[in-house]
């Protein structure tokens, strides 16, 4: 049963993996990798010039190094220099970049708001930390330089920095589609903390501070009446909408939930400022306007690893090294056991990633060179929050905590579940279309990131249906989806067991992680597949791809390589294409990129290559091809990649150079098994198809039709179950359980659904011999989950039972008896004469409930006015808990879409306070009427009158 799967899997830890190194050894981990570290940063030192480089703010390595000089105990083995020849070069480097700097009279950096200040605000940080040994310039140039940039950044008012180009916080407005400003606005107030914490208050710094602070994780339209004061200044005077309603951002054009996290960086770099300088912290520091919302959603997206998952930018995977400030401000300052939990779980694994080549770097997996000196600082800072700050205790439960399904909208793109055993997404953001599912939340199985497809066809999607199913209203969490393209439709569902079920239109695509990293879960540098067809091991590609074609003697004065499936970013890119007499031949291709033409492929020099030209990267046919001059008898073929390897290409020969034949294909599959295929032991699929799944390298391909991903599981044991049988353009499943059904057509579709097995689900269905027979009625392109709510065991064939809800079922066709089972245990013995009969389970809930304001997200969320308690308290369909107003508090509950509703407010015992309901559509404008997104409850509370249990919302209908 579905129950006991659950209890065994939380009962063998599989749902959860514990951190492997305490609370107390993250701050003696993040001072050991920055030792290790200086080895990297000693390649930034220039020994003609006496400090490290400007290139890439290579200098920014001093914060880490005065870190290693003023604490901990210096380890000269592992950081790979002495102590004083640190010291040396560190102060000379402060010395010269200090005088150097814009601000201090100079003209090599500093003052430009993107990226000089943020370079700026560690430069200054190293410098105070070695403050007592350095010289009176020195001093004056490195104040001068926090004076200089408050006062610059002050005089831009809400102005853009005319020496940033582009780079804009768009007033204080702001901007969420493309490109949140949500950093931007913090580079504003970062640029602002040094001057604040180590001179105090200038003109107008603070006020700039706080505006900037507030509203950079500014949204909107329900809070926008907030009360609160963050600084003296009320929240209802933001005026920035940074991010979605959904509190998600958007980065460069895409959707990465970990970008939001720049709320917390931001912070961090700020309050380290006022920590070592003695300064009390800004309140907007501690009490971010929305901020924990939007944590929230950080959550609903955290991996084992303590990462925020990235499944949509290409440049930003596995930066360890620059995802620790945020988690350590977060567990350090604001005392989250959350972060503290997310925290030690990254610092577990970063020494394990620090010796993974190419070796003591913190930002390998990044797109940017910055990225490196900018983790050597982060970390530093990270380490010094920990050391004035004790952090929170870990939860032991976090993705109990964590776990949350909901669609972020058409605009992100994000249909997203998070549960106790896995991560799943649908995404449909035009360039990144994927079903991305991360099993046992682990970071390093399946490739999810950028535009790497996932299951789904990664054409754009022209239509989108979403459900979301959540425990307080519908009795478990879940998603499902049907989802429009060109050429027809796919289906996708999440089930609270961490299982997903895909309804595929044609062959569906997993790229696995194989790398060997020691101490890194899982990456041992092998995968294994089994199936029914037998067992193969994979083993991880240590350096670029090589390629080694044999074929039958084929004679051809022509050789080309025709690509079938590029690099999912880069396209095609060879070091060399070899065959016999290929060397200095002439060599054309489809496209080339500057500096990279086709004949660097055949010129023997390992070093040189030919790659496509950007414009074409997404072009699945480019070719490269070598005219051999005469007719030559060609055996083999050897093709070395760059990381723009091809997924699959074609190796062709000619006579003319005009008609061409197939010589060879790659891949080869290392393995072909129809039915199910397990992966490393860690998570499997079952294919309910005739068609087999077949394993290439680390490529697995999935047959069309309805595909079961399971955590773990006996997959031999689910592919022999019976399918659903279906009306033509219907896809089902039963996995864990659960009935998932898509209806893959623009039609309504009525009809039956033949099951096997007892279980029974919302509806109407007829008991056969050996199943049932389920009364579909299901609306064109649309999908649904059915929660098993009722077994019926020994009943026999003939008995219609229509189950109204979670507690209540009607059944005639009697006489029967038989044992009916709830989901969650309970049991009736039912005794069906001839008429009909309606049974109710005891103690059971009458799942799904008509409540739209359930579980849904409610204003004031973050800062609270005083004497409120929070007001989810009265969404969350718990009878014990109630929303304290405050003195003349107001809520807000956004429905998330309009409806034509109707309110009912239940109160605690004692006197009810005086109210008002009022109704928007936009979240600003409230008035009365029914139609409404927003429904606000405005009160005159005062101290001993009742507080509201539960607001409830019902619907006559959309709007």
């Amino acid at each position: 049963m579905l129950i006991n799967r659950r209890q065994f899997l939380y009962a063998t830890g599989l749902l959860a993996v514990a951190p492997s190194i305490t609370l107390a050894q993250v701050k003696d981990t993040y001072y050991e990798v920055l030792l290790r570290h200086t080895r990297w940063a000693e390649t930034q030192y220039d020994p003609v010039a006496g400090h490290y480089r400007r290139a890439d703010f290579g200098f920014a390595v001093v914060l880490g190094n005065a870190v290693l000089l003023t604490r901990g105990t210096y380890d000269a083995a592992l950081a790979g220099i002495e102590k004083d020849v640190l010291r040396q070069r560190t102060l000379a480097t402060i010395r010269h970049f200090a005088a150097s700097n814009v601000l201090a009279g100079g003209s090599e950096w500093g003052k430009t708001l993107f990226w000089d200040t943020t370079f700026q605000s560690y430069f200054v940080l190293a410098a105070r930390l070695l403050w007592p040994e350095l010289d009176t310039a020195t001093r004056s140039n490195v104040e001068a330089i926090t004076r200089g940039q408050a006062d610059y950044t002050t005089s831009l008012g809400t102005g853009n920095d005319p020496r940033s180009g582009s780079w804009t916080p768009n007033g204080l407005a702001g901007g969420y589609r493309g490109d949140t400003k949500l950093e931007e606005m913090g580079v504003y107030a970062q640029s602002l903390a040094p001057g604040l914490a180590w001179h105090g208050d200038g003109p107008g710094w603070r006020e700039a501070f706080g505006r900037w602070s507030r509203n950079e994780a500014g949204l909107p339209a329900a809070d926008l009446t907030n009360p609160s004061t963050v600084d003296g200044v009320p929240i209802s005077a933001n005026t920035a909408v940074n991010l979605y309603d959904t509190f998600l951002v958007e980065n460069h054009g895409s959707f990465g939930p970990h970008y939001q996290s720049e709320l917390w960086r931001t912070s961090g770099r700020n309050a380290i400022h006022f920590l070592l300088a003695g300064r009390p912290l800004p309140e907007v520091l501690l009490k971010q306007p929305n901020g924990e919302l939007l944590w929230r959603t950080i959550l609903a997206t955290m991996s084992d690893a303590g990462e925020p998952l990235m499944p949509m930018v290409d440049d930003r995977e596995h930066l360890y090294g620059r995802d620790v400030i945020p988690l350590a401000f977060r567990s350090t300052v604001l005392r989250d056991p959350m972060a503290a939990w997310a925290e030690t779980a990254l610092a577990s694994r970063l020494l394990a990633y620090q010796a993974h080549p190419p070796e003591y770097r913190l930002a390998k997996f990044s797109g940017e060179p910055k990225y490196e000196p900018e983790a050597r600082a982060e970390l530093a800072i990270s380490y010094l929050l920990h050391e004035l700050r004790p952090p929170a205790r870990p939860v032991p439960d976090f993705f109990a905590r964590a776990a949350l399904a909901i669609d972020h909208g058409d605009g992100p793109g994000l249909l997203a579940h998070q549960s106790g055993a896995a991560w799943a997404g649908t995404v449909t953001k035009p360039g990144f279309t994927k079903f991305a599912w991360q099993p046992s939340h682990d970071d390093w199985l399946f490739k999810i990131s950028g535009a790497t497809p996932m299951l789904l066809p990664s054409a754009a999607v022209t239509g989108r249906n979403t459900f979301v199913y959540q425990r307080v209203r519908d009795g478990f969490d879940g998603t499902a989806s049907v989802l429009a393209f060109a050429d027809g439709f796919a289906g996708t569902a999440t089930l609270p067991t961490g299982t997903v079920v895909c309804a595929l239109p044609r062959p569906g695509r997993v790229d696995v992680h194989n790398l060997a990293m020691a101490g890194m879960p899982g990456l041992t540098g092998s995968r294994t597949y089994t199936g029914a067809a037998g067992r193969v091991t994979v083993r991880a590609r240590e350096a670029f791809r090589v390629d080694e074609l044999t074929f039958p003697a084929v004679s051809a004065r022509h050789v080309r390589m025709v690509g079938v499936r590029p690099h999912p970013t880069y396209g095609y890119s060879l070091f060399d294409f070899e065959v016999d007499g290929s060397r200095g031949r002439p060599t054309t291709a489809s496209s080339f990129d500057p500096g990279m033409e086709p004949a660097k492929a055949t010129d023997g020099d390992p070093a040189t290559r030919w790659a496509v030209a950007r414009a074409e990267r997404g072009r699945a046919d480019s070719w490269l091809a070598v005219d051999l001059g005469a007719a030559t008898t060609i055996r083999s073929a050897r093709l070395r990649w760059e990381t723009a390897a091809a997924g699959a290409y074609r190796i062709e020969t000619s006579a003319d150079g005009l008609a061409w034949t197939t010589a060879a294909e790659y891949p080869r599959p290392d393995l072909s098994t129809t039915g199910w295929l397990d992966v490393d032991g860690r998570a499997g699929f079952v294919a309910r198809s005739a068609e087999p799944i077949t394993v290439q390298g680390d490529t697995i391909v999935l047959p069309p039709g309805v595909v079961e991903g399971y955590v773990r599981a006996d997959l031999r044991a689910i592919s022999a179950q019976p399918a659903p049988e279906c009306p033509p353009s219907v896809r089902a499943s039963t996995a864990d359980g659960y009935f998932s059904l898509f209806n893959l057509s623009n039609a309504d579709v009525t009809g039956t659904v033949r099951l096997h097995g007892s279980r029974l689900y919302r509806g109407t269905q007829l008991t056969t011999a050996d199943g049932t027979e389920y009364a579909l009625a299901l609306a064109a392109a649309t999908a649904r989950v059915e929660a098993p709510w009722f077994t019926a065991r020994g009943i026999p064939a003939g008995i219609t039972a229509v189950v109204h809800d979670g507690r209540r079922v009607t059944f005639r066709g009697g006489p029967a008896r038989f044992t009916l089972t709830h989901r969650d245990g309970g049991t009736l013995a039912i005794v069906l004469g001839h008429a009909e009969r309606t049974v109710t389970m005891p103690g059971a809930q009458a799942f799904p409930f008509d409540d739209l304001a359930l579980g849904r997200v409610t204003f004031p969320c973050s800062v609270l006015p005083p004497g409120m308690s929070d007001p989810a308290a009265a969404v969350d369909g718990a009878p014990n808990t109630a929303w304290t107003p405050g003195r003349d508090g107001r809520m807000v509950v956004d429905l998330g879409a309009v409806h034509q509703v109707e309110v009912r407010l239940k109160w605690t015992d004692g006197p009810v306070p005086s109210h008002t309901i009022t109704y928007s559509v936009d979240g600003r404008n409230y008035g009365s009427g029914g139609a409404a997104r927003y429904v606000a409850v405005s009160t005159g509370w005062r101290p001993g009158q009742a507080s509201l249990t539960r607001i409830s919302v019902t619907s006559g209908g959309l709007k």
